[in-house]
């Protein structure tokens, strides 16, 4: 009788707290900022995704950002991810990742120049999406991220889930347009989603009774639960069933930009952590408050944030009806079938 075969790799659930991050397109940023007599010039690797990555990193997780690079700007990106903290899952591109430089001298964002990244190939898109699967399994929680350039095709975000939900990995999104519409055909752990954003998915944001309503919309389409940011108001959320509201402290803004990109990140790590949905819900809101005090997106001290998920408030608003989820990462969800 043959022995039983044991798995290759590491086991499920093994990274506990670990984080994967599907982010296909990241982007070289240049900034001009004025120094003290004198221009600064600052370059970053940039893109929804690597601002997710940085704020899982810094709230202790271990982040593995998976993404294409190619060209001389993904030469540069890889140089800059090397030193950061964040653990690059990459494939390679015929085509150069995007870059663009921003002048902030006076305080706001001027585009200088700004460079599309180029399409991935079928093979290339294959490649990717093979890394970032095993990157998933081995973590047990993922995070989808948008490409600004839209570079592949986006009914990989349904496969995606699909494929990862079956295997018992939560799949975190933070979407709009085609990718989001396929991550919820695919079946989703947690949507993260601005007030925004609600208008781009066909849906209302007017009233709290309709921001309610396309809350339980989402949830109807294939979201388990659902953040709905929405600034100094405070977010609205459905966990476990539950319709809530979420206050932070109010705080000054210094900058708005990668506030929605903390708080997918934090949620993400505290479901990866077993936390329950009170508490990843403090925790992103206390993650998103921190980075609008910042000049710098996806940023923030774990200890400053998780300090101040004390200070948030959660007020339970009226039952979401008989259909409960729960958003814990060892739990089976039940994904739908790739058709």
């Amino acid at each position: 009788m043959m022995p039983a075969l044991e798995p290759v790799g590491p086991r499920l659930g093994r990274d506990r707290g670990a984080v994967a991050v599907f982010a296909p397109s990241l982007i070289l940023t240049v900034a001009i900022e004025q120094g003290a007599g004198e221009p600064e010039l600052h370059i970053h690797a940039g893109g929804q995704g690597l601002w997710v990555a940085r704020m899982a990193a810094s709230l202790g997780a271990k982040a593995l950002l998976c993404s294409a690079l190619g060209g001389e700007s993904g030469a540069v990106l890889a140089g800059l991810l090397a030193r950061s903290g964040i653990e690059l899952v990459s494939s390679r591109s015929a085509g150069a990742n995007g870059a663009y430089v921003h002048d902030r001298r006076g305080g706001e964002r001027r585009p200088v120049v700004e460079i599309a990244g180029r399409p991935l190939t079928r093979h290339e898109l294959d490649d990717l999406y093979g890394k970032a699967l095993i990157a998933a399994l081995d973590c047990g929680t993922l995070v989808l991220a948008g490409s600004q350039d839209r570079l592949i095709d986006p009914d990989i975000y349904r496969r995606l889930a699909v494929d990862t939900r079956e295997n018992g990995v939560a799949v975190v999104a933070d979407l709009t347009g085609a990718p989001l519409a396929g991550a919820l055909e695919g079946g989703l752990t947690l949507l993260k989603i601005s007030e925004e954003e609600l208008a781009r998915a066909g849906l209302q944001s007017g009233s709290l009774d309709a921001q309610l309503a396309s809350v339980a919309e989402l949830h109807r389409r294939g979201a388990d639960n659902v953040i709905l940011s929405r600034g100094r108001a405070g977010a609205l959320a459905l966990a476990d069933g539950q319709l809530m509201e979420v206050v932070g402290p109010q705080l000054i803004a210094a900058d708005y930009h990668g506030t929605g990109d903390s708080m997918t990140a934090a949620a993400a790590v505290g479901i990866s952590r077993g936390l329950s949905a009170s508490d990843w819900l403090r925790l992103a809101a206390a993650a998103g408050a921190v980075n609008a005090t910042r000049h710098g997106l996806g940023t923030g001290a774990r200890n400053e944030i998780e300090h101040l998920s004390g200070h948030v408030q959660i007020r339970s608003l009226r039952p979401a009806g008989p259909r409960a989820a729960s958003a814990a990462p060892s739990s089976r969800h039940g994904a739908r079938r790739a058709r």
